[in-house]
């Protein structure tokens, strides 16, 4: 096991001279510096001026990407919410790819469990999108209508988004492992004019027919003017039109032109959902110039991503970080789209995909390197990953000792653990191409972030937990909830603890040299005695124990103000929860963090839920144990595994006996 104290602090991987100076964010430094006068001789100076001149910052951005015209007026009102971005500035997200096009790689690689590889041309990604706007036009689609996609990660969907956002209409999508009923929860919200379909989708080796939840999805839309097929399975449904009759001119040896339709900066792109674990899912509407200087920003500057590169992060159109990938095509970069399971046919799948499609930035989840660690994986062995430059993590906190397996076991790059949200379809904070990396921390904070740490009463605090705020505004916050009209959820969701500051819900810790270390969710912190303590820093002791492959750690309060903290863990194969096993766990917790916040018990549990974006469902089962009825607190439909919630019903009347007994 590695000994993380001797690690802490010091960098894993530290830029060299070259990688400084080939940098793009190095470039657009002496860009500011030149144009704009800036001072800023490392990226700290470059972040402090981004934060105190927001506006002359963004403005910079637009310059550099040469978004058009220069904008007369940067940020009308800096109110939050209800900031105004670039007033008067029409553009529209699908000509920002358009002007990427080229011919000497592909835009988009397709792969899958079963079937071969697939590159589109620029020139296909672009005539499809062409003759589908023309199709969705054709059935009488326009500016401000909605088109649901029901889709896996496949090209389709990509087509479908661009062809949605070129005439001003909405995108919104739900992967396929969402139910009919899930996917109403949040497409029926929208009252979409066509809804864009597969017919299923493969993973882990079978085949999933959704044909009846297309039927189901036809049925709870009223609202439809069609449906567009997209055949993966070689299923049929009546009445719906083929997706190659849609994207395909049989009679035109040319395609026609891709026309665009340009909108104001904050005109509605696409609407991507909240959670929906304890209530009916938000709508949250990003409008198209917001993503596109934020997602410049996000992937050319920090994430360092351009026209050499090859983005695959392993996702699905129901979480973010599809549309954070697809924005890979602002930079001219190619992407990867996969339909199909990281780990099939064995736990190194993804790092097998990574080599054959020569992947330069690869991005996955904390959970996926452990499940490689647990596995015994050694990927830079079994795989030729030469042409990797850069790992990106997201989705939950990233152990340090996961960090330092990465270096070891797939080379010696720089790992990028970015943390952000759907609320901004982007990320906080992250790595930065030009400075170290330090295991079980993020870099920095984002250029144009204002990002703090600040305690119960809005004192900025350093080195010390504190609430994850942003002062100042960004593009690409919300333009609205859907059906919100005067706003009053927007700003129960971020504004409520700290009025006109985003409050994340997350905590933090800004370290002495600079970067950010997150302790989990603010809202699932455990509190006992007065001494708090993040779920992640739980989290990454115990699951660097090699028989627990998760866990999940809750703080309970009592009506009686007792506190009773229990830790589910899920053991790796073969193994068994002795009590020498939970002597270790203990002793761990009580070494590595507190004594205060060994738990109450360690249950073994069958499997920890989770949200659809792989997030622990700490608050509901928090919610449950304190007596909530599961109807009030929890959807069933928005959990990767609905059948665990009747497991931890189970414990309830267990948990309150194990209370009586140890308080007695």
């Amino acid at each position: 096991m590695i000994d993380l104290a001797q690690v802490a602090g010091a960098p894993q991987w530290m830029p060299s001279e070259d990688d400084i100076a080939a940098a793009r964010i190095t470039d657009f430094t002496r860009f500011v510096q030149q144009r704009y006068g800036v001072q800023a001789d490392d990226y700290a100076a470059l972040w402090q001026w981004s934060v105190e001149d927001i506006e002359g910052f963004w403005w910079m951005v637009w310059e550099y990407f040469e978004l058009g015209e220069a904008p007369v007026e940067v940020l009308a009102s800096t109110e939050m919410p209800g900031a105004r971005w670039f007033p008067g500035a029409r553009l529209n997200y699908v000509d920002q790819v358009a002007r990427r096009a080229r011919t000497d790689r592909p835009a988009i690689i397709a792969m899958s469990e079963d079937t071969p590889r697939r590159d589109l041309s620029w020139k296909e990604m672009l005539s499809r999108t062409a003759v589908l706007a023309r199709s969705l036009r054709e059935l009488g689609v326009g500016p401000g209508d909605r088109v649901a996609g029901y889709l896996p990660n496949i090209p389709e969907a990509v087509i479908a988004f661009l062809a949605t956002a070129s005439i001003g209409a909405i995108w919104s999508a739900c992967g396929q492992d969402y139910t009919a009923s899930a996917a109403l929860d949040r497409l029926g919200q929208l009252e979409p004019t066509v809804l864009i379909a597969a017919d299923g989708y493969r993973y882990g080796g079978k085949a999933h027919d959704k044909i009846d939840e297309i039927a189901a999805l036809r049925a709870g839309l009223p609202t439809l003017r069609a449906t567009v097929l997209v055949s993966r399975l070689g299923r049929t449904l009546p009445d719906v039109l083929d997706w190659n009759d849609a994207t395909e001119d049989l009679f035109a040896t040319e395609p026609p032109a891709l026309t665009s339709e340009p909108v104001d900066f904050e005109h509605p792109l696409w609407v991507l959902y909240s959670s929906g674990t304890t209530g009916k899912p938000k709508g949250i509407v990003h409008g198209h110039g917001g993503v596109v200087v934020e997602h410049l920003k996000a992937l050319a500057l920090q994430s360092d991503i351009g026209r050499d590169d090859t983005f695959f992060w392993y996702t699905s159109p129901s979480w973010m970080m599809w549309n954070f990938q697809v924005s890979g095509l602002l930079t001219g970069a190619t992407i990867v789209c996969y339909d199909g399971s990281p780990s099939y046919p064995a736990s190194d799948a993804l790092w097998a995909l990574a080599a054959r499609t020569g992947t330069t930035v690869l991005g996955t989840s904390p959970g996926y390197v452990l499940s490689c660690e647990k596995a015994g994986s050694h990927p830079a062995i079994a795989h030729d990953l030469t042409a990797l430059r850069q790992i990106g993590i997201t989705g939950s906190a990233f152990p340090a000792s996961s960090s330092i397996w990465l270096r070891d076991n797939v080379g010696d790059i720089p790992v990028s653990s970015i943390s952000g949200g759907t609320d901004v379809v982007s990320a906080f904070m992250g790595g930065v191409r030009t400075l170290p990396v330090r295991p079980g921390e993020l870099s920095a904070p984002y250029l144009g972030v204002a990002l703090e740490a600040w305690d119960s009463s809005g004192e900025p605090v350093e080195n010390a937990v504190g609430e994850l705020v942003i002062t100042k505004p960004m593009p690409s916050m919300p333009v609205s909830f859907w059906n919100d009209p005067d706003g009053t959820r927007y700003r129960d969701a971020y504004f409520d603890m700290y009025p006109g500051v985003w409050r994340h819900g997350d905590w933090l810790t800004r370290t002495p040299h600079g970067g950010i270390t997150i302790h989990g969710r603010s809202d699932s912190t455990l509190n006992r005695n007065g001494i708090r303590m993040g779920s992640a820093d739980i989290y990454q002791t115990v699951e660097s124990l090699p028989e627990i492959a998760e866990s999940l750690v809750l703080g309970i309060e009592q009506p009686d103000a007792g506190y009773w903290m229990p830790l589910f863990v899920v053991l790796t194969p073969g193994q068994t929860l002795t009590a020498e096993l939970r002597q270790r766990i203990a002793a761990a917790i009580r070494t590595d963090l507190s004594p205060r916040h060994v738990p109450d018990e360690i249950i073994e549990a069958p499997g920890i839920p989770h949200t659809r974006t792989g997030k622990k469902l700490e608050v509901p089962l928090k919610r449950l144990f304190q007596g909530a009825d599961p109807a009030r607190v929890v959807d069933p439909t928005a959990i990767d595994d609905p059948s665990l919630l009747a497991w931890y019903l189970d414990q309830r009347p267990q948990s309150a006996s194990r209370i009586a007994a140890r308080t007695d």
